[in-house]
């Protein structure tokens, strides 16, 4: 059975490649519909691993029935940067964050319900990343590695919308058989880093979801500068 690739989730029209070729885009990025348009060492750590949740965000504390998310310590997710002082645009990468830890722990089984998956995601982008797992469990494959995301801006669109656009460097993230524990490990290319446009829309407990995203593989700007 081929597979989808681990963290970037495929266009609409795409088919999973095979299971070697999987990269750990630890989030599996949905690509969506179009919502728009190196490491910042200023920036500061939201979650240093998989099984470390991000600090919570202004909207956590009106919600406190938020999912608790886990993922297996082979698997680790850094986040840098996403905090300004304004409670609201501090509050979009955080759940941005946690719905990249959600569709992971979705894949590697933490959360086989997927309660998580459904709380960080909403509409196409719930459906897509439902359509992504599903992907996986048929393919008997997994996440192992690390992934980190970089310079994250935050646009709001209105008190209840916002763009959040992103990189990541999937370089040391890869897929892993779940029968053979064997991982499929893929060279650093170009297309190890990745550019992220995605939307969110806040819902009525404070909850920022995500409602659209697009990568972009290889995008200049996510590219490590080089002395």
């Amino acid at each position: 059975m081929n597979a989808p690739q681990p963290f970037q989730e495929p266009t609409v029209n795409s088919r999973p490649t095979s299971l070697t070729t999987l990269a750990l885009t630890v989030s599996a990025a949905l690509t969506l519909s179009a919502c728009g348009s190196d490491d910042d060492k200023a920036g500061r750590t939201q979650a240093e691993n998989g099984n470390k949740p991000t600090s919570p965000s202004a909207s956590a504390a009106a919600s406190p029935d938020r999912p608790k998310i886990e993922l297996p310590p082979d698997l680790t997710l850094t986040f840098e940067g996403g905090e300004t002082g304004d409670p609201v645009k501090d509050a979009i990468p955080a759940d941005s964050a946690e719905r990249m830890r959600a569709v992971d722990a979705a894949i590697t089984g933490t959360d086989p319900e997927g309660k998580a998956l459904a709380f960080y995601n909403t509409g196409k982008a719930l459906e897509a990343a439902q359509d992504w797992v599903a992907q996986f469990d048929e393919a008997g494959a997994t996440l192992t590695g690390e992934a980190r995301y970089y310079d994250r801006e935050v646009s709001l669109r209105g008190e209840d919308s916002a763009t959040l656009i992103f990189c990541a460097d999937e370089s040391k993230g890869f897929s892993k058989d779940r029968k053979t524990n064997e991982i499929h490990k893929t060279p650093v290319t170009k297309n190890s880093y990745v550019l992220y446009n995605t939307r969110l829309d806040k819902n009525a407990d404070g909850v920022w979801r995500t409602s659209q995203i697009i990568s972009t593989r290889g995008a200049a700007q996510c590219q490590p500068q080089t002395t």
